[in-house]
């Protein structure tokens, strides 16, 4: 495997692990939810040096169907993650706490919730529409495997997505993605783990949705030019 492709996965696996983490907030406490967020900052720098060239050919190429809705994708987490970061910086009390910023608070905190967790989904259909990369490594390792395990791995996949569904109307995700409740709800008895685990199913729901959304686009060929 190239050097480049492996310091993609890598990074991807620590943005996607630390976006699972930062979803945690208080039970982590604010002061490393902070610091957590400034590390994800820099992933995000990181990630998009790596695909540096994807980047720079987005405007020259002639769009599908699968293409549009991945550059949508691309378009509305780099919002997201502004957004986060933004209000972030706005709300901080440890990590930059230095910096001179008064006010706003109220809207910030708004801004924060809206982006967190429509980032986190995003983020995650993104990750889906990258998928293909995971199975293809899968594929190539279980070539000569029985059809058995294959469609084991398959079952297990759909079986989190299920729970992750389930999971994301637990968790009220749906309720601070639009904000009809305005303020998140930690369990401080629950242990750390169930929670994460929760947020692994509901990751791995829209993984699963991004997937097959994007195996569908692949299969319409039609090019379309935005130039």
């Amino acid at each position: 495997m190239k050097r480049n492709m492996i310091l993609k996965i890598v990074t991807d696996f620590c943005m996607t692990a630390a976006l699972i983490v930062l979803m945690s907030y208080e039970l982590v406490g604010q002061a490393a939810h902070e610091w957590l967020g400034i590390g994800m900052f820099i992933l995000v720098i990181l990630h998009h040096i790596w695909n540096g060239k994807w980047l720079s050919n987005s405007f020259k190429r002639k769009y599908t169907i699968f293409s549009i809705l991945q550059t949508f994708l691309v378009i509305c987490v780099l919002l997201s993650m502004a957004g986060s970061m933004v209000s972030g910086v706005i709300l901080s009390r440890h990590a930059l706490a230095f910096l001179p910023i008064t006010g706003g608070r109220s809207f910030a905190r708004n801004l924060h919730m809206l982006s967190a967790y429509w980032g986190f989904v995003l983020f995650s259909l993104h990750l889906g529409f990258h998928w293909c990369m995971v199975t293809g490594i899968v594929k190539k390792h279980l070539e000569k495997a029985p059809a058995i395990p294959v469609w084991i791995l398959r079952g297990i996949a759909f079986l989190t997505a299920v729970y992750g569904a389930y999971a994301s109307w637990k968790r009220g995700i749906w309720e601070y993605m639009f904000l009809k409740n305005q303020f998140v709800f930690f369990d401080f008895e629950e242990p750390l783990a169930f929670f994460i685990a929760d947020y692994i199913a509901v990751l791995a729901l829209f993984v699963w949705c991004g997937h097959y959304l994007s195996k569908w686009a692949k299969t319409r060929k039609k090019k379309i030019s935005l130039q």
